[in-house]
């Protein structure tokens, strides 16, 4: 594998696979030194056109307990402001010898453009509404160790609930579940679904109370605003009433279900109760382990032939 652009590029195998790396990234972070020399020497630059901060921590924090020399690249202060072109961009900071790149865009497909001007690998950091593949594997992750599941996440049933519409995660994480087994549920209004979901394997429900007894995994998306060109919904309000996840519902959820959010949450709107006191939140889980999944995509990307050893020589 050259790149991570989408979870269309990998098999439900190979998401195994990265999972099962991802394991034994987890048992490097709980060292008393997180550190290992696997990545030495190999170099991952930063490139974010949209304000993150989850992800791009994630992602530096990951290399460099790999070893990995990091850049970051910063748009505000870019010759992008003097209209340097985005080509111009990548093939500048390729001359300095990188071998990734971390890329977040507001357009969709960016990933794929970038992988044609540069001989480094390219990871989606999220591109549009389009794809955000780190976070689908760090949400599969957290639901396999959570849950207890050996493989995959067969059987399992899980609602994704709100703004499908314009949810980059939603798509990544709809790929990735069905992939590894589980059944899938788009709970909301029509308004926040997409045009066509022809392709989506997923049922749509567009009331949570029907089946929010019955699923293993409540995934709770953000609502979107500043993505929305028009009001998709009467209000907030009407929103969270709805589809909000408050006391009542929280009552509901079977006791082993999980509660997922990828941040950065509006409180009182998606989670009306305080995610803290939910029996099932695993929200700063995800968060934890996503440095755990992104080191094991850096090093399934770069450190082939390399082994994991701490910095005295010990496995």
């Amino acid at each position: 594998m050259k790149h991570l652009r989408s979870i269309d590029e990998l098999s439900g195998e190979a998401i195994r696979s990265l999972l099962d790396l991802a394991d034994a990234m987890a048992e490097v972070n709980q060292r008393p030194i997180p550190k290992v020399p696997a990545l030495r020497g190999r170099t991952v630059v930063s490139l974010f056109f949209e304000d993150s901060t989850r992800t791009r921590l994630s992602f530096e924090t990951a290399a460099k307990r790999l070893s990995a020399d990091t850049m970051t690249f910063s748009v505000s202060t870019s010759s992008v402001n003097k209209g340097e072109s985005l080509r111009d961009t990548i093939e500048t900071v390729s001359a300095m010898g990188v071998d990734a790149f971390v890329v977040r865009h507001r357009t969709s497909g960016v990933p794929w453009q970038i992988s044609q001007w540069t001989d480094a690998a390219i990871i989606n950091a999220g591109d549009g509404w389009h794809q955000h593949p780190t976070q689908a594997l760090l949400d599969a992750y957290t639901i396999r160790t959570r849950l207890g599941c050996s493989g995959g996440l067969e059987g399992l049933h899980i609602a994704i609930v709100g703004d499908v519409k314009h949810s980059r995660v939603a798509r990544s994480d709809v790929q990735a579940f069905t992939k590894l087994g589980a059944r899938v549920t788009l709970v909301a209004p029509a308004t926040l679904l997409p045009a066509s979901l022809e392709g989506w394997p997923v049922t749509v429900c567009n009331n949570l109370d029907d089946l929010i007894a019955d699923i293993d995994v409540l995934y709770l998306l953000r609502m979107q605003i500043e993505r929305q060109e028009q009001s998709l919904v009467p209000s907030l309000r009407e929103y969270s009433t709805r589809f909000g996840l408050d006391d009542v519902r929280a009552r509901r959820l079977q006791d082993h279900a999980l509660v997922m959010h990828p941040g950065p949450m509006n409180r009182g709107v998606e989670i009306v109760v305080d995610p803290a006191l939910l029996r099932g939140s695993v929200i700063t889980e995800q968060v934890a382990n996503g440095v755990s999944v992104r080191m094991a995509v850096l090093f399934h990307l770069l450190g082939q032939g390399s082994e994991l050893v701490d910095e005295s020589g010990g496995q």
